[in-house]
């Protein structure tokens, strides 16, 4: 019975190479690579840490808040919510925390949270102005809710990684969802920390970006939803938006990639086909599974995210069972 062999060449020297009966000397083969990231060149994969998620998430390990309880979960992202009402009125210093848990965390959950859909506009308007969506049923009483209803007749199409409407000029600064009705099993949301995505990137990648701006357009996403012979009104409303490759988070100063592969048309002023290819890469940095933080979902959980700082993507493998949720957006700023 013969075995294939794996190896990775770090400076001449295989690593974890079979070497029939001969005892390598240790059952690690990473323990012979210096720490850091190692290369399979045949395949395109990476292997190894990501060394520079370590300041981050030790920084986010100790929260310290006065008013709410704060678990972190993910590595750089992600932290469970609890001591706090969201159907209540909320003081401004319980508001205050939870904004500063936003901005460290990107992503808060809030369990066993029943609101009414009037307490999830009021919760939402703490923070700021609420978008109406012009594409997406809205809630029948509140149209600043938008409403994802999915079951037999209407599958789930929002798994892919994506900024929130980044084809406006002023994109969404966050955004607050309510589970009310979920499966047994899937329908899970994940969320990509876009700054820890960009600070991954290796120096030329970099240098290349600065300074590039990428093409949003509405048109992408919900040409099918426009009605007939009302493009041109639409296009009139919705310009294409031209922002940044990389913005700068206006509150953290962080770094972000901010292209994705929903709303993103092309890189501005390059070829069509190598912008293209740019953006898939960029994009595709949210796949890395270090990166992200993932929320299963319970009936009345609530989920605010930082819109600026992350990706999200909401698994398509409940169908042909109900989810239901609605979700607040809080309007934010030009990017920069």
């Amino acid at each position: 019975m013969s075995s294939a062999t794996t190896s990775i060449t770090v400076d001449g020297d295989e690593v974890g190479s079979n070497r029939g009966a001969e005892q390598a000397g240790t059952s690690d083969p990473a323990s012979r690579v210096v720490p850091g990231r190692v290369r399979i060149d045949r395949y395109g994969l990476d292997l190894g840490p990501w060394l520079h998620l370590a300041e981050e998430r030790t920084r986010l390990s100790r929260p310290s808040f006065a008013h709410i309880s704060v678990t972190p979960q993910g590595a750089t992202l992600g932290a469970e919510v609890s001591g706090v009402d969201l159907g209540a009125e909320l003081p401004d210093e319980v508001t205050a925390e939870i904004r500063r848990a936003l901005l460290d965390y990107k992503v808060l959950v809030f369990r066993n949270q029943p609101i009414a859909p009037a307490q999830h506009v009021a919760f939402a308007r703490r923070f700021g102005e609420l978008e109406i969506h012009p594409f997406i049923t809205g809630n029948a009483e509140h149209p600043e809710l938008v409403r994802f209803e999915k079951g037999v007749d209407t599958g789930g199409f929002e798994n892919g990684w994506h900024h929130d409407v980044t084809w406006r000029e002023v994109p969404s600064m966050g955004a607050i969802l309510h589970a009310i009705q979920v499966p047994a099993t899937g329908g899970d949301t994940l969320f990509c920390d876009m700054g820890a995505a960009y600070e991954g990137l290796d120096g030329d990648t970099k240098r290349r970006i600065d300074g590039l701006f990428a093409i949003h357009d509405f048109m992408l996403a919900f040409k099918h939803q426009v009605p007939e012979g009302k493009q041109e009104e639409f296009r009139a409303r919705y310009p294409q938006a031209r922002h940044p490759v990389v913005c700068t988070h206006p509150e953290t100063g962080r770094k972000l990639i901010f292209v994705n592969c929903y709303f993103t048309s092309h890189i501005d002023g390059m070829d069509f086909d190598e912008g293209v290819e740019l953006i898939r890469h960029l994009a595709g940095q949210a796949k890395v599974v270090e990166y992200q933080f993932r929320v299963h979902w319970e009936p009345d959980t609530v989920v605010f995210w930082d819109n600026r700082s992350v990706q999200h993507y909401a698994a398509s493998d409940y169908y042909p069972d109900v989810r239901i949720m609605e979700r607040a957006s809080i309007v934010g700023t030009r990017p920069a």
